[in-house]
Order: structure tokens, then C-alpha cells, then sequence
């Protein structure tokens, strides 16, 4: 592939899972000021079904980056992108897949209450925090880009 069909794939699917997380993540912030579980199942479900969108969004922004990295020295700005992508990578699927799917289990169920919310609470928490680390990697990106790293 060629490096500018490659960078091309790396910026829109990265920007494809920062949008999604940020879509799930308001979604569930608003939904959870609405009265009643109507607007928080809908949520949950709709969360469920776009999951599978951003595991591969993700995937193929780390497989596009690491492929445009290639064996590059490391200049300080690659170096961060490196050390965040094991976190995104293991806070997505240790804490927000799981946490998705039981949520959307738990919805369905009609199931509300303590540990919903707890659960809930920790998957704004990872999201945020799975945002947060993505804009780094966007920011540290446009800096490789411009040879300002």
C-alpha cells in the first residue's frame, strides 16, 4: 500500500474511534439526565451493536501506525504514541468491550440499580480516559506529519 493511501486509513480510522468513543460517551451522559431507563437501554444497545465498528477502527489505526513507524528512530513524539497504544489497546478491551456488553446485558434485563451504575461510572471513566490518550496520539501525529516531533 502506498504511504499516503496508508496515512490516509491511519487518520480516518483513528479519527472514526475517537468519534465513536465520544458519541458512546455522550450518548451515555445524556441519556443518564433523561428521566426514566428508556433513553439509557436505547443507548446501551446502540453502543452494543457499534462495537464491533470501533474494535475496528482501533485495530486499524495501530496496524496503519505501526506500519507508517515502521523501524523509524524514535523521535520523542513516536515514543509517546508507542507507549499509549498498549493502554488504549488493554483499557478497551479489559475494561470498555466487557463493560459495553454487560451494560447492554444488564438494560435488556431491565436490571438497574447499584451495580449498573458503578459499572456505568467506570466505563465514562475508561472512555474518557481512552479519548483523552487518542487526542494525544492525534496531536502527537500531526506533529510527526509536520517534522515538528
Amino acid at each position: 500500500m502506498p504511504r499516503s493511501a496508508l496515512l490516509s486509513l491511519h487518520r480516518a480510522s483513528a479519527a472514526l474511534a475517537l468519534l465513536l468513543i465520544a458519541v458512546f460517551w455522550s450518548s451515555t451522559a445524556i441519556a443518564w439526565l433523561l428521566p426514566g431507563t428508556a433513553a439509557t437501554t436505547a443507548v446501551k444497545q446502540g453502543i452494543a451493536y457499534a462495537l464491533p465498528a470501533l474494535v475496528l477502527a482501533m485495530a486499524a489505526a495501530g496496524g496503519s501506525g505501526s506500519r507508517l513507524a515502521g523501524a523509524r528512530r524514535q523521535p520523542a513524539a513516536l515514543a509517546r504514541k508507542r507507549w499509549r497504544m498498549p493502554l488504549i489497546a488493554a483499557n478497551g478491551l479489559l475494561v470498555l468491550v466487557p463493560a459495553a456488553l454487560w451494560l447492554h446485558w444488564r438494560a435488556q434485563q431491565g436490571l438497574f440499580g447499584q451495580p449498573f451504575y458503578l459499572v456505568q461510572g467506570l466505563e465514562l471513566c475508561a472512555g474518557l480516559a481512552n479519548a483523552v490518550l487518542l487526542a494525544l496520539n492525534a496531536r502527537d501525529g500531526m506533529r510527526l506529519h509536520r517534522g515538528q516531533a
